[in-house]
Formats: C-alpha cells, sequence, structure tokens
C-alpha cells in the first residue's frame, strides 16, 4: 500500500514537472518606424523577460497552451502588448514596430538617445549620408558641414579637426581600425574612402576629448558600425561619377546574415574641368563584404573584408591660368611631356567573436590584417612661360599673351613604391552592473613596412639650373661656381621598418543622480608602449599613459539643457609618416606628440515655431607639446620627425538643427578656431591648419505641392588657410594665407517610390525605392585654390605665386533605387 502510494505521488509530481517544463519560443527582429533595428527593447512577461541586442533580434521563451501576454518597451517608443497562446515546442516569429512616443526630428536628426549626447558624441543618420550632395559624396562630405571639421579640397575625402591634421584623426568601422593611404599626395589620387555608404548603419563622431576605450591620437574618432541585415534587400546608386551596389540578406533561421558592397568611381568628370588639359584615366573600385554568424544567442562571430584596386594614369599636356588684377593681368602658359602612373592596393580583413556570457559580461576577440601595396610612379616635364596678358576691349587679341616675362621649366621625377602589412589582435570586454559599466581592452599590433623613396625635381630658369636651397651663393658673375650640379630638390631613402605596439585601456561610467538633476560619469586611463626597429635603425622603446574623464549633468530645469565637460592627456604614438623626416629617413626615437584637452559643451533644446530644434555649443582648448612639425601640399604631410615645436590650439564650435522645413532637418554651424605652434624657440606663428572661421549649412527642402521633389543644399565657407608657400620654404620667412574657401553644391531629386509611397502594380511595383535627381557641384563657379606653382620672373628675379585653382562648376545626373 505504502509502494502503491509512493508511486503515485512520483508520477503526480512528474506530470506537474512535465505540464511547467512545457514551453514555446517568440523571436524575431524588432524596428522601429524608419526600418532600422532598436536594440535594449525589454521584452517581459510576468517577471521573466529578455532585452532585444544591437541589431534589434530578441528570443523568449514562454509557458506553452495557455495565454501569455508580452510586453515590448523602450524609453524612446509607445509600448507594444502582445497575447501569444503557443503548443509546446512551437517557434513563433514575431517583428513589432515600434512608434516613437516623442516628437523626433524626421530626416537627419542626430537623436540616438541621451547616452550619446552626454558622452559628446554626434551621431549622423545614414539616409542623410547617402543623399546630400558633394564632388566626394559620403560620410566625410556630411562631416565637413560640422563646425571645427574642415577641408579645402572637395577631391579628398581627409579632413581637419580643430587645428589637427589628416593623421590625427581615428577611424573605426565595427570596433576596428581603418587605415588611410601612404603615398597620396593630391586629392584627386584618391579615389574611395574606406566606408562604404549603403553598408552604414551608424556614425558616431567626436571632436574632442573622447573616452580612453578609444585610440591614441590628438583630434578625433569617427566610429562607423555597419548593418546586420534581418531581410533582402539590394541597393544601386549611378551616377556620371560612378555607381555602387549592395545586396544583404538574412537565412531563414536568422543564424547568418551577409551584406556585401561593390564600388566604382571615375573622377574624370570633376579633373577633366580644370584648367589643366590631360589625359586622365582613373579607375577606382573596391568590394566589401560583412558576415556574421549566430552559433547561439551568447556567441556570434562576424568576418569583414575589403579589397580595393586604385589605378591613376595621369598625362598632362597644357595649362593656362589667368591672374592678376584688371589693370596688370598676367597668364602661365605651360607645355607639359610625361607622366604618372599610380596603382593602390589594398586587401584588408578581420574577425570578431562576441561572446554574450549575460545580461551583465560581454567578451571580444578581434584579428585583423591590413596590406596596402602602392606605387607613385612619374616623370613630368613642365616647361613654362609667364606673360602679360592683353587686356585692350574690342581687340581681337583679348586675353592672348603678348610677351614673355619669365621663361623656365621643372623636370620631376618619382620612383616611389611602399609595402605594409599591419597585423592586430585585440581582447575587448564590457561588465554592466546596475548603472555601473567597465570596459577594458588589451591589444597587440604589427606593422611591418617597406618603403622606397626616390623622388628629385630640377628647376630652370631663365636657361639657368636653380641650385638648391641651402647652398650659399658665391659672388657670380664675379667668381665662377665650381660646385657640384645638383637637384633643386632630392629625396632618396630605403627603409625596412618593423613597429610593435601593445595598447591597453580601462574605463568606468555610471549614471547617477545629484538630487533631482541626471549625471554620468566616465573616468579612464589608456597605456601605449611600442618599439621601432629595422634595418639601419636603432631599436626605440616607449611607453606613454593616457588619463582621461568626462562629466555631464542635466538639470531638472523647465528649459531642456545638458552641460558636458571634458578633460585628458592624449598622446599620439608616432606612425611610420611620421617617423620618417623631410629627406624620407627614419628617425626611430621621435616622440609621441602630447596634448592637454579642455572641452565644455552644451545641449540646449527648445521649440521654435512648433517644431524641435536644438543648439549645439562647444568651447575647447588644447596645449600641445613635443610637437612634430610638418609642411602640406595639397593632402600631403611631410614631417621633421624631431618634436622640436610646441602649440596651441582653441576654439568654439556652435551647431543649430532643426525643422526649418517642417518634416526636414536642417543645420547651420559656425566655428572659430586659433591654433599657433612655436618651432625651435622662433616665436609662434600660425599652424598649416590655422582656419580661423568656418560656416557651413545643410538644408533640405520640397515642393510643397510637390512633396516628391526634394532640394539639398550643402555650403561651406573656410577662411583661407596659411601656406601656397614652397615645400621648402621656412615657415616664418611665408606667412602669406591662401583665398578662402567658398563652396555650395545642390541636389535636386524627384521621388518616384519611396517608404510613404508603394505601388502594388506596374513597374513602380519591384522597387522599394527610386528617385531621380541632377546634382550641381560648385554652383557659383568660385576658383578655389589649394597650393601654388612658384615661377620667376626674368625681369625683377621675383619668384611669383601662380593659384593652382580645384574644380568649377560641374553638372551631374544620379539614380538611386532600391529593391
Amino acid at each position: 500500500m505504502k509502494a502503491k502510494s509512493l508511486l503515485t505521488s512520483i508520477l503526480f509530481f512528474v506530470l506537474i514537472y512535465v505540464s511547467a517544463a512545457q514551453t514555446a519560443t517568440i523571436k524575431g527582429v524588432i524596428l522601429d518606424d524608419q526600418n532600422l533595428p532598436v536594440d535594449k527593447v525589454n521584452i517581459k512577461y510576468l517577471n521573466q523577460g529578455t532585452v532585444s541586442n544591437e541589431n534589434g533580434f530578441y528570443s523568449l521563451s514562454i509557458p506553452a497552451n495557455q495565454d501569455i501576454k508580452v510586453v515590448f518597451t523602450h524609453v524612446s517608443y509607445k509600448n507594444i502588448e502582445s497575447v501569444f497562446n503557443l503548443k509546446n515546442g512551437e517557434t513563433y516569429e514575431f517583428n513589432p514596430i515600434l512608434n516613437t512616443s516623442v516628437e523626433q526630428i524626421a530626416t537627419v536628426i542626430i537623436n540616438s538617445g541621451q547616452r550619446k549626447e552626454v558622452e559628446g558624441i554626434t551621431t549622423l543618420d545614414p539616409e542623410a549620408i547617402r543623399k546630400i550632395p558633394g564632388a566626394n559624396a559620403g560620410v566625410e562630405n556630411l562631416l565637413l558641414t560640422l563646425p571645427g571639421v574642415s577641408n579645402n579640397n572637395e577631391l579628398s575625402t581627409q579632413y581637419s579637426v580643430r587645428g589637427g591634421n589628416y593623421d590625427e584623426n581615428l577611424v573605426y568601422v565595427n570596433d576596428i581600425e581603418v587605415y588611410r593611404p601612404f603615398l597620396i599626395r593630391s586629392g584627386q589620387q584618391e579615389g574611395l574612402s574606406f566606408v562604404n555608404t549603403d553598408m552604414v548603419k551608424n556614425v558616431d563622431f567626436s571632436a574632442g576629448g573622447f573616452q580612453a576605450k578609444y585610440g591614441d591620437k590628438l583630434s578625433s574618432v569617427l566610429d562607423i558600425t555597419y548593418k546586420t541585415p534581418y531581410q533582402f534587400e539590394a541597393n544601386a546608386d549611378v551616377s556620371l561619377l560612378g555607381a555602387s551596389v549592395s545586396v544583404e540578406n538574412m537565412s531563414k533561421d536568422s543564424k547568418f546574415s551577409a551584406i556585401v558592397g561593390a564600388r566604382y568611381r571615375d573622377n574624370s568628370l570633376l579633373v577633366n574641368a580644370k584648367e589643366t588639359e590631360t589625359n586622365y584615366r582613373p579607375a577606382f573600385g573596391d568590394i566589401q563584404g560583412f558576415f556574421t554568424y549566430k552559433f547561439s544567442d551568447k556567441f556570434h562571430l562576424s568576418f569583414l573584408g575589403n579589397a580595393s584596386l586604385n589605378k591613376y594614369s595621369y598625362e598632362p599636356e597644357t595649362r593656362q591660368t589667368n591672374f592678376g588684377t584688371l589693370a596688370d593681368p598676367m597668364a602661365l602658359l605651360v607645355y607639359y611631356e610625361g607622366q604618372e602612373k599610380d596603382q593602390y592596393q589594398t586587401l584588408f580583413g578581420a574577425f570578431k567573436g562576441s561572446y554574450f556570457a549575460n545580461d551583465i559580461l560581454t567578451l571580444h576577440l578581434i584579428a585583423s590584417m591590413y596590406n596596402t601595396q602602392e606605387q607613385e610612379h612619374f616623370d613630368i616635364l613642365a616647361q613654362y612661360r609667364l606673360g602679360v596678358v592683353n587686356a585692350n576691349i574690342g581687340d581681337e587679341d583679348l586675353g592672348e599673351v603678348e610677351y614673355s616675362e619669365g621663361i623656365g621649366g621643372q623636370l620631376t621625377h618619382g620612383r616611389n613604391d611602399l609595402d605594409a602589412l599591419i597585423t592586430n589582435i585585440e581582447h575587448k570586454g564590457n561588465f554592466k552592473v546596475e548603472d555601473h559599466r567597465i570596459d577594458w581592452s588589451l591589444k597587440y599590433t604589427n606593422e611591418d613596412i617597406r618603403d622606397r623613396l626616390v623622388e628629385w625635381e630640377v628647376i630652370d630658369s631663365a636657361g639657368f639650373s636653380i641650385r638648391p636651397p641651402k647652398i650659399p651663393a658665391n659672388q657670380q658673375p664675379y667668381e665662377p661656381y665650381t660646385g657640384p650640379l645638383e637637384p633643386f630638390q632630392n629625396v632618396r631613402a630605403f627603409n625596412h621598418t618593423q613597429i610593435n605596439r601593445i595598447q591597453a585601456y580601462a574605463q568606468w561610467s555610471k549614471r547617477d543622480n545629484i538630487g533631482s538633476s541626471e549625471v554620468w560619469y566616465n573616468a579612464g586611463v589608456r597605456m601605449h608602449n611600442w618599439t621601432v626597429s629595422g634595418d639601419g635603425i636603432s631599436s626605440s622603446n616607449q611607453t606613454v599613459f593616457s588619463p582621461r574623464g568626462q562629466f555631464s549633468i542635466k538639470p531638472d530645469w523647465k528649459k531642456d539643457m545638458l552641460f558636458r565637460v571634458a578633460t585628458g592627456l592624449y598622446y599620439q604614438p608616432p606612425f611610420y609618416r611620421e617617423l620618417r623626416d623631410m629627406y624620407g629617413k627614419v628617425q626611430p626615437d621621435v616622440k609621441a606628440q602630447k596634448s592637454i584637452h579642455l572641452v565644455i559643451g552644451n545641449d540646449y533644446s527648445f521649440k521654435m515655431w512648433k517644431r524641435p530644434f536644438k543648439l549645439t555649443s562647444e568651447v575647447y582648448y588644447k596645449k600641445l607639446t613635443d610637437v612634430n612639425p610638418y609642411t602640406l601640399e595639397n593632402v600631403r604631410i611631410r614631417y621633421r620627425a624631431n618634436n622640436s615645436a610646441e602649440a596651441y590650439a582653441y576654439g568654439l564650435d556652435l551647431r543649430l538643427n532643426g525643422e526649418f522645413v517642417p518634416g526636414t532637418e536642417s543645420w547651420f554651424s559656425f566655428g572659430f578656431l586659433k591654433t599657433e605652434e612655436n618651432i625651435n624657440n622662433r616665436g609662434y606663428i600660425p599652424r598649416p591648419t590655422d582656419q580661423r572661421l568656418k560656416f557651413a549649412a545643410l538644408f533640405q527642402d520640397y515642393v510643397p505641392n510637390v512633396p516628391s521633389l526634394k532640394m539639398y543644399l550643402n555650403l561651406v565657407y573656410n577662411t583661407g588657410l596659411p601656406g601656397g608657400s614652397p615645400s621648402y620654404a621656412d615657415p616664418y620667412e611665408y606667412q602669406l594665407r591662401l583665398p578662402d574657401y567658398k563652396r555650395a553644391d545642390l541636389g535636386v531629386q524627384y521621388v518616384v517610390v519611396d517608404r510613404n509611397k508603394q505601388f502594388n502594380k506596374g513597374w513602380r511595383k519591384a522597387f522599394k525605392e527610386l528617385s531621380f535627381g541632377i546634382e550641381i557641384f560648385n554652383i557659383f563657379d568660385v576658383q578655389n585654390s589649394i597650393t601654388n606653382t612658384w615661377v620667376r620672373d626674368v625681369n625683377s628675379k621675383r619668384q611669383i605665386a601662380i593659384p593652382n585653382y580645384l574644380t568649377p562648376r560641374v553638372f551631374n545626373v544620379r539614380t538611386t533605387m532600391k529593391f
């Protein structure tokens, strides 16, 4: 009897356990009303629940065979409630769309949540990046509309931030640092940026005072995240400047996703519009892929790959540049022989393994390899004459050169080759407990660089070969010159250099309250150790530590205000370019440049015309020591590699953004900057990047009665940079500034299909988006210059600066489509 009762009891408890263990699964991808994935959505039933990941994906187990109410909540979106009754073992796919619970700006709005605002990070909408016109459209093109970010060359994707140069900016794609080419010297050689805008999910930018988790550079961070697809989609963009296509999809079981993009660019439309007649044959192309496989909810493995091949063939023929005044017009006529052939081949691959141990611990392991093989070969003979132009109105020879004041020639030769292999392996992690977060990393980098630099220039003025500037003059014609004939400039170097780096960081951040005000803290430190060695190079080892901190407070005021302050000691350990001096020789003992940052910022959100606006203000100061002086010619930087200067930079950045036109986002930017350096204690002079004033505007509009007809206007005004002097010149003797840079690009687009204008039949049914448009670059046909050509006048024996103008007004047609 006891045995029967015991058996009955066991069966009863087993039945209860089996009944309780019957479960079903709900999974899917959570999207917002822009069809973008939403992370950190709380999905709960009773006291159980989960959170969506960065790709909007979630998976939740619920009891089977009963009604279960599941609630989806997020601080920025309206709640969603749904009741499920699933069978045991059943998996149900549910993809909710969250609608915003507060009024948000529609198109380009930088509204990625308060977390980015308190960190001093600007977030840009990828859709805006793809639409805004520009000679080099993309992420960098949109950055140039922000205060503190400048570039006076529309053919280049490089940019200067708050007085820093192009080498002082960090760029990350999916937590992996990417690099720019080594040998590029002009914008028209560059081709494509690494970042493929068709693949971009999120763009974050910080112009200074950034956290310890970002690397060791002095100026800025551009942090880009590529999309992890959740459905099939294909994009195409075709214009007279090239084409791009991308395809993305996710497997049926949601474990594997892939996005692949290919691009081709041809700058002929822009370069052929310049005043130099050329045979110009560029071919810039690349293919990128981002693949993710989810072995489980806890472990994901992704791969980012890129292969690019840029070929540049340039054969100049003639050039005529008119300059001077109405009273004294002059012209430079140049006849060329020879050509330039460049090639840049880049291969990049990176694996990233992510382990989500639980809700509070995430671990990453990243391994990447970057290889660039670059060649720059040229032999170009330029024979010129400097003449006086006929200015007699009505004369049949009006505008023709009447007689020559100077003649001469220039022969340039280059055989520059570089092969660089950069390998990285890094462990990263973060730990979150309540309002505390701890981030850490340990990274090893090996840079193996082989470089041949053979470059010389011979200048002939009025039949005489000009000697190098450092050779003392003799008493000609009373004394004969008996020294050897030497090129005006001559650089020869053969380097095989290895740099090994160990980097680490740890940082802590916390949200808290002081009274009724919300506050946020961040404090961290970085360590960077590097060793330089190589053939014929004495080994050198150095270590630096970089403490950094941030504090933000949002007072409980009627006015929506946020205040930020950030400070830190920032180092920039030298990269290979910074180790190489003016003559191409590697100097292994170059120190890390050092900068103290102080940034104070304010965000003021308000309503005007019953629409949302935001005014962002930042003042900053940077004190720099162990500065590595350099010269800047077009986009080529040549360092002295001797840490012989100190410098400072301070300024003010303002940006007002909002719905100036209902339903669209526009902004206006203003920047003031002053940066000077003291080289060898000779006194302070403006640095090559001393861009005193900057105005920019990004304006979007549409025709009220025809809302499908849209307009995008991109305006930039920068005051002139110090420069235009000969590359060999002493900067203390040449302090003239280039003319101000003024540019306006206009795009007009007619939208045939978009997410608000769909068709269920006809040829337009196949498209998710379709638009046609025209673009006008430099609509006011302003003659901007980036460098000067220096020629000699026989009569006055003086050197005359002839500006090298950038692109004039150019028309482009463009079609974009999405399937």
